[in-house]
């Protein structure tokens, strides 16, 4: 039987007459991806500081993340005529083809107007309004720039704070931590870029992915620390090894790791030699950092700090000494702010718990930087997945829903307006009437004031160049200072 000559052609020969080839194909691959090689031959260590596209105003970030999406109608916006018309059905008009979460429990029960039994009140020579829930950070308004007409694309808890961290609702992406630390660095040597501190009955859903490094190079990823015990889990060394032992290893794996780096140019063998190196410095440096008894008296009053007690207040002064020693990004998460109206998510009770566990601390994080010099170049932001609608909500007690078209959300330092409100939403505090700011534009902001163009800090992963803000996003000028 005879066989078709390609049919005698080995896979060593078809390689070898191939008009492409295997090197050609490499080359092109390798071509396509030097942009994003290009750091691990610049520096051994991936989170060595780098220069943004531009002069930043801003150093470093504090972003305190409140999951379950914060009710600002209860906390900032505040709506008169939301109490006037308390009890009435909502127009058709403001919900007519728009979607929520739960639709079923609006069919079933159609949704009518809900006015707070908050207070309300204007502080500061700004005049900014705050509601009686959050008496201290009342008295620091004249330091932060508020916007209340911050929107998202997606309504639901975990999805909502991928979109919020990571521009994308779907798992995988990098998170803005992870972009940040990629696009500049770290100015710290013996404590991670990226860190994410957490409070509260239960973490963030979504886990994480909020904080992962997704596509980019593990080095970046969001570090977790723990304020009581060991900070990293197994940070500690085994029984019986020794520092000198312990060395004598690291060194050696460094040194066979340099050497495959040589080879391969590979970024994930920098990240591991870097990973090695910094969990050996911060044996040291970590309990160092949560140990609080350098602190003075009247700092742990200010904060209403108490070592060895995880708190978000504890997690806040923990923010300002991972600033004084140089980490460029850090995540403080605070559950539990789904305010549905059911067991332990009351608008009366159970969100005056959550405000009370993080009114004072917010204050003092921003009182501290500002004492100390740091504020001026360190931005804090403060922020949830999503707002919550006028309308109520009845389970047990009443709440409300998710809103994915109005949420407040405030920022300071860094090169922020202090003292200013953007935004205005409608009667009802239904949705935008002047200044509508999206999720992407936040985060396009925050890049601009670390000195990065959100457009041009890329990464190239799959046959396409991804950003944070994918091919959204616009710089909010009206904040800058």
């Amino acid at each position: 039987m005879e066989h078709h000559p390609d049919q005698q052609q080995t896979r060593r020969h078809f390689f070898k007459n191939c008009q492409i080839g295997l090197g050609t194909m490499a080359l092109a691959n390798l071509l396509q991806q030097g942009q994003n090689r290009v750091r691990a031959t610049e520096s051994r260590n991936p989170l060595d500081p780098h220069p943004g596209h531009f002069p930043a105003r801003a150093k470093r970030v504090i972003y305190l993340f409140m999951a379950g999406g914060p009710s600002q109608l209860e906390l900032f916006d505040h709506k008169p005529q939301l109490q006037k018309y308390n009890g009435e059905p909502i127009p058709d008009s403001f919900i007519q083809g728009r979607r929520f979460a739960f639709m079923d429990s609006f069919t079933k029960n159609p949704p009518k107007l809900l006015g707070t039994t908050r207070k309300f009140s204007q502080y500061g020579q700004s005049g900014a309004w705050v509601s009686d829930l959050l008496p201290h950070f009342s008295q620091v308004v004249d330091d932060v720039a508020v916007i209340r007409t911050v929107a998202t694309d997606v309504f639901n808890h975990a999805p909502a704070k991928l979109y919020a961290n990571t521009g994308s609702q779907q798992f995988g992406r990098p998170s803005m931590g992870s972009w940040v630390t990629y696009g500049i660095g770290s100015e710290s040597s013996n404590l991670p870029g990226f860190v994410v501190l957490q409070s509260g009955p239960r973490g963030p859903r979504g886990g994480a992915v909020n904080w992962g490094s997704g596509f980019l190079p593990t080095s970046y990823q969001g570090v977790p620390l723990r304020s009581g015990g060991d900070p990293i889990l197994d940070l500690s060394n085994p029984q019986g090894v020794t520092a000198t032992q312990q060395k004598r290893t690291i060194d050696t794996i460094s040194k066979l790791n340099r050497e495959h780096l040589e080879v391969t140019n590979d970024p994930e063998i920098a990240t591991r030699i870097a990973a090695y190196e910094m969990a050996y410095r911060m044996q040291s440096s970590a309990p160092e950092l949560i140990d609080l008894s350098d602190e003075s008296a009247a700092t742990l009053a200010l904060y209403g700090a108490e070592p060895g007690k995880p708190s978000f207040a504890n997690n806040c002064l923990l923010a300002r000494r991972l600033v004084e020693r140089g980490t460029r990004f850090i995540q403080l998460y605070h559950t539990n702010w789904d305010h549905h109206g059911g067991p332990g998510e009351t608008l009366n009770k159970d969100l005056e718990t959550v405000c009370r566990e993080i009114d004072q601390p917010c204050a003092a994080l921003l009182t501290d930087l500002k004492h100390r010099g740091l504020l001026e170049d360190t931005l804090v932001v403060w922020g949830g997945e999503f707002g919550r609608t006028p309308m109520g909500e009845i389970r047990e007690n009443i709440g409300r829903n998710h809103h994915i078209d109005c949420a407040t959300m405030w920022m300071a330092g860094g090169g922020v307006r202090a003292g200013t409100s953007l935004g205005q939403t409608d009667e009802f505090g239904f949705a935008p009437v002047e200044d509508r700011v999206h999720i992407h534009d936040i985060q396009a902001t925050i890049l601009h004031l670390l000195g990065l163009e959100h457009t041009k800090l890329t990464y190239r992963f799959q046959g396409r160049d991804f950003r944070l803000t994918d091919i959204e996003g616009n710089l909010i000028q009206k904040l800058l200072a």
